[in-house]
C-alpha cells in the first residue's frame, strides 16, 4: 500500500468543481464551479485521504490512466477510479474487506432513501446463483401498487428470458441485455417470460418509479394459546417509520407473547431506523442508559467518534410504542446486512436473547454518511460500529447455528429461503423454522428438508439484487450494499 502518487498531490482538491460532461452536475447540493473530469477525481482522492476509514490502505492509482479518463462517460470513469481507491485487503474467510462502498446519483439516491421511491417494475430479484448457470433468477417479493403487482406476477416466479435473451446467458452482450432490462434506467418496455408451476408466463412490464413498501406485512399468528407477532421489515428507508410504529402498535395491542421479524431482504439504510425497532423490541428497561451502537471512525478523526443510544421517540418526537421482549426471533439471508445487522448486534449488546433463523448475513459492521460532489454522492466507509460489549467483530456475517463454532455463530437455526409459499405464511419455510423454534426450543427435524442445525445443513449460495446489485459478468463486476 502506498501513498498518492505525486499527480495527485499536483492537483487542487476543490469540492463541486465538475466537468461540462457530468450530467448529474446540475443535482449538485451547493454551487458549482467549471472544471473537468480531472477535478472531480483530485477532489474523490482527497475525500478518500479524510474520510475513509481505512485510508492508510487506499492504493496509490494513477488517476490519469485510461479506465477513469473517458470525458465521454464521466459517472462511469468516476465510478472505476473510486473502485480502485478501495482497500484490496480481505477478511479471515478471504471476502474483500471493503464489498460496500459505493457511488449513486445524487438526485436517485434521494428519491431511494428519503422519498421511498425507486425506478423498476416493483421487483425484487433473488439470484439463486451468483457464480454459475443455471442462475436461478426468482421474484423474491412484488411491491403492492406497482406495475409487476398490476401484471399478476407473483413471489417465486423464475425468469426464464427477457427480450428473447436467456437468464442463463454467459456472453457479455447477453449479461448486459440482462442487467438493462431488469434493472431499467427508462420506461421502455421489455418483454419477459417467467416458469410457475411448470407453466410458462409472459408479461410485458415497463418500469416507474414505484413506492417501496418497507413494512408490507405484520401480523399476529396465533400458535395454541400464543399470539406471536410478524413483521416484514424491507428497508430502512425514511418513509420506513411510520409504518413500522404502526405494526408495533399493532402487536403491542395485540399482546403478543413473542416476536419474528423478517430481514432477510433488508439491505440496511438509515441507523436511527434500526436503534429505534431495537428500543421498540426491548422497551425502556433494558434500554435504559445503554449504546445502541458506538461510530469509530478512522484515526484522523478519532474525536468524531460517537454513540447512538437506543432512541425511545419518532423523528417528529412520539413516544414509540414497546413490546418489552427478552427474546427476538429474526429471520436473514445474506441479503440481511448493515442497519439490519445492527439491530442484531445492538440487541445482543444488552443481552437480548436473539435467535437467528435463516442463512448467514452479509457481514457489514461498517457504515458511511455520504457526500455529494458534482450531483453524485460517495459513499466510501467511514465507520466501523461496535455495540455495548464493544463488539463489531462480524465483517464474515452471523452465522445461524451453534454459538459453540465461533463468534460470528450465534443462537437459531439454519433454514433456506421457501419461494413456494408466501412471506407471513406460517408454513413458509423459515417462519415454520421460527414459530417450531419458539415452541420447541430446538430446530426442527431436517426431515423438513427445509431447516435445520448448521451444521448438518449447508448453506443456500444466493443473494437478493437490489438497486445496483447486479447479475453478475465474466468479468469483474462489484456487487453495490446499500
Amino acid at each position: 500500500v502506498s501513498s498518492a502518487p505525486e499527480v495527485l498531490q499536483s492537483v487542487m482538491a476543490t469540492p463541486q468543481s465538475c466537468s461540462p460532461n457530468n450530467p448529474y452536475r446540475f443535482d449538485a447540493s451547493a454551487a458549482t464551479t467549471s472544471g473537468n473530469l480531472s477535478s472531480e477525481k483530485a477532489w474523490l482522492r482527497d475525500y478518500f485521504e479524510r474520510q475513509y476509514l481505512w485510508f492508510n490502505e487506499v492504493p496509490g492509482v494513477d488517476p490519469a490512466l485510461a479506465p477513469f479518463s473517458n470525458e465521454g462517460d464521466v459517472y462511469g470513469s468516476l465510478d472505476t477510479y473510486f473502485d480502485a481507491l478501495r482497500t484490496p485487503a480481505l477478511t479471515p474467510s478471504g471476502q474483500r474487506k471493503d464489498r460496500f462502498s459505493f457511488t449513486y446519483p445524487t438526485r436517485a439516491w434521494d428519491d431511494l432513501i428519503n422519498g421511498g421511491t425507486l425506478m423498476g417494475y416493483g421487483i425484487e430479484w433473488y439470484l439463486t446463483s451468483p457464480q454459475r448457470p443455471p442462475r436461478g433468477i426468482r421474484v423474491a417479493f412484488v411491491h403492492g401498487g406497482s406495475h409487476a403487482a398490476a401484471q399478476g406476477l407473483r413471489r417465486g416466479d423464475t425468469l426464464l428470458s427477457v427480450d428473447g435473451v436467456s437468464a442463463d446467458d454467459t456472453s457479455q452482450s447477453g449479461v448486459d441485455a440482462l442487467n438493462e432490462a431488469l434493472f431499467p434506467a427508462n420506461s421502455a418496455p421489455h418483454h419477459f417470460v417467467f416458469m410457475r408451476q411448470g407453466a410458462a408466463v409472459l408479461h410485458t412490464l415497463s418500469a416507474n418509479n414505484v413506492a417501496l413498501d418497507a413494512v408490507p406485512v405484520a401480523k399476529v399468528i396465533t400458535v395454541g394459546t400464543q399470539q406471536i407477532g410478524y413483521i416484514l421489515f424491507n428497508d430502512h428507508i425514511q418513509t420506513a417509520e411510520q409504518p413500522l410504529v404502526a405494526a408495533f402498535t399493532q402487536l403491542r395491542d395485540a399482546g403478543v407473547s413473542d416476536l419474528v421479524l423478517d430481514l432477510r431482504y433488508n439491505g440496511g439504510g438509515y441507523l436511527y431506523l434500526a436503534s429505534e425497532v431495537a428500543y421498540m423490541i426491548a422497551g425502556p428497561q433494558r434500554t435504559s442508559g445503554k449504546v445502541f451502537e458506538r461510530l469509530v471512525l478512522n484515526a484522523k478523526r478519532s474525536g468524531e467518534n460517537s454513540t447512538t443510544p437506543f432512541l425511545a421517540t419518532s423523528r417528529n418526537g412520539a413516544t414509540l410504542p414497546t413490546l418489552n421482549l427478552r427474546r427476538v426471533f429474526v429471520l436473514t439471508s445474506s441479503g440481511t446486512c448493515s442497519a439490519s445487522e445492527a439491530i442484531i448486534n445492538g440487541l445482543r449488546g444488552i443481552d437480548v436473547d436473539v435467535q437467528v433463523i435463516g442463512t448467514k448475513t452479509c457481514g457489514k459492521p461498517y457504515g458511511f454518511y455520504g457526500q455529494d460532489n458534482c450531483g453524485v454522492s460517495y459513499f466510501a466507509t467511514e465507520f466501523q460500529g461496535e455495540n455495548a460489549k464493544g463488539y463489531a467483530d462480524y465483517a464474515d456475517g452471523f452465522i445461524p447455528g451453534n454459538p459453540n463454532q465461533g463468534a460470528n455463530h450465534i443462537p437459531g437455526c439454519a433454514a433456506t429461503d421457501d419461494f413456494e409459499r408466501a412471506l407471513g405464511d406460517p408454513t413458509e419455510g423459515q417462519l415454520a423454522a421460527a414459530l417450531y423454534l419458539q415452541a420447541n426450543g430446538s430446530c426442527p427435524a431436517l426431515a423438513t428438508g427445509r431447516a435445520g442445525p448448521l451444521a448438518a445443513q449447508p448453506q443456500r449460495i444466493g443473494t437478493l439484487l437490489r438497486h445496483e446489485a447486479h447479475v453478475p459478468a465474466t468479468h469483474h463486476r462489484r456487487h453495490r450494499a446499500v
